[in-house]
Formats: structure tokens, sequence, C-alpha cells
């Protein structure tokens, strides 16, 4: 992972702001989409020399005035402006200070949560991607994909370093963006990121460097299915409380052509893991 989270998430958000959402011109000549330094220091009141400074991670720590001024013109929702929080708290510390083992036990009550969500496509996830347990409406889509052949079946790892994650995901950049995210989200895990740099190389290591740790909270996710074909799924991520890094996936179908199709489907025989 890189060391200067604080600026990736700044430049990230800056770059998706255009001038009319803060009421500035157009303008022309712009070389990059988004706000300009200097647009964003004007908004915010704060010097544009120090705007690059905290972008190049030379200043980690500003003071929540200013971070509560440049929540305005990059305008953070309450989720993103508590990230911005966090980020400056854990800027300038070792990776291993905040390392923590992974949850790899489903307590019963998630599991009874699960039960009542069949026959949807669930799954809960750790915080490295480890498929920790999952519906059979979730293995109906996975299974035939190949995600859930690893020992454990693992997402983002599913994601990086198997060949038919690129067939199976028409937009596999954006999710592999969404996975580098979650990843860094979540307390860091200095021995999983190494696994990947060997294994994925620059595919993982360039994202690791760009991407902000923010994962999206829900969407759209295009699947392409062996069985049911081309496949729009809305997704929702739902954290567990009392459970560091677990989160719940849920799928469901984002059209009637979709909806169909799974119910076209054969049922396959896949259980969520013990």
């Amino acid at each position: 992972m890189g060391d200067n989270e604080l600026g990736i998430f700044l430049r990230a958000r800056r770059a998706e702001v255009t001038p009319a959402e803060v009421g500035l011109p157009p303008g022309t000549r712009r070389r990059t989409p988004g706000l300009r330094r200097s647009e964003v220091a004007m908004l915010a009141g704060v010097s544009v020399e120090y705007l690059i400074r905290l972008e190049q991670g030379r200043d980690r720590h500003p003071s929540a005035q200013v971070l509560a001024a440049l929540a305005g013109p990059l305008r953070l929702t309450a989720t993103e402006r508590a990230h911005l929080y966090r980020l400056t708290k854990a800027s300038g510390a070792s990776c291993a200070a905040f390392a923590q083992d992974p949850v790899r036990t489903v307590r019963p009550g998630l599991r009874a949560i699960l039960d009542q969500l069949e026959p949807a496509a669930a799954v809960l996830v750790n915080q490295v991607g480890d498929v920790l347990a999952h519906t059979t409406g979730f293995g109906r889509l996975a299974g035939p994909i190949g995600l859930l052949d690893g020992d454990p079946p693992n997402l983002t790892r599913y994601v990086f370093t198997d060949p038919r994650a690129r067939e199976a995901y028409p937009d596999w950049a954006h999710v592999a963006d969404e996975q580098v995210a979650a990843l860094k989200d979540g307390p860091p895990r200095p021995d999983f990121t190494a696994e990947l740099t060997v294994l994925a190389g620059d595919e993982f290591t360039e994202r690791a460097e760009r991407v902000p740790g923010l994962p999206r909270a829900h969407g759209v996710l295009r699947l392409e299915h062996p069985e049911a074909g081309s496949l729009r799924l809305t997704y929702e991520f739902l954290s567990v409380p009392g459970d560091t890094g677990l989160r719940l996936m849920i799928q469901l179908p984002a059209d009637e052509a979709t909806a169909g199709a799974l119910r076209a489907m054969s049922p396959l025989r896949l259980v969520a893991r013990a």
C-alpha cells in the first residue's frame, strides 16, 4: 500500500467534482477533469501551497478546521468526512501498528440472517475478501464462474489472479478498483497485500497507489454468467457492527431480464461454508 492515503483521497475527490457543482464557471484549457487545486484552495480558504503539501503527503496532520473547510468544496458525504478524519489520524503510522487478524468465524446470528435472505444472493466476507458464508442464491451465481474454488474462497484474490474473473466481469477494472478500496478501508494487512503484489503485479500495486480506501456501498454489477448469460445485479454492502471488517453483500436483479434469467437457472447444490 502507499503511505500517502490522505493525498490519494484528496486528489481523487477533487477530480470528481465539477466546477458547476460548486458554483464556478467551467473555464477553458482544463487538462484534467474536476476542480483545479487553486479552486479548491480558494473555496476552502487555504493556500494553494498548503493544499499541494497535503496532496503530496508532506503534511499529514491538518487541523479539524481545515478538514471541515476542504469537505465543502470536495462535496464530501458524511461517510467520506469520517473517512477523511480517520486518514489524518492514521497517517504516518506503520501498517503493522494497525494490523489484526481477519475475522474467520461466523456467529450463529449472522448465519440465521443469511438463511432468512434465501433465495437472494448474499455473501459474508471479511476485511481481506475471504468468503465466510453465503446463501445458495449466491452460490448459483458465484460457483459457475469459479469464485468459490479457493480454500477458503477469496473475492479479492479471485478478481486479481483468476483469468475467469475478467470474463465474468465486463467492468473488471471497476471491480478491481472496488476490491482495493475495500481492502484499504479496514485495518491494514501487509501480508495479504504483499501476496497480491507478487501475484498480480502492477494491476494491484498501481491501484494501491491510486484508489482511495472508501469502497462504494451500493451500485450495479454486470456479470457474464456461463449459465444465465448477461446479468445486471444491484448490490448493497452492509457493515456488521461488532465484527471488525465483516461486510454483508446482497445482490438482486437490476432489471426484469436478469430476474427472468435467474428464475430459469437450474438450482445448484451449493451451501454456505461451515
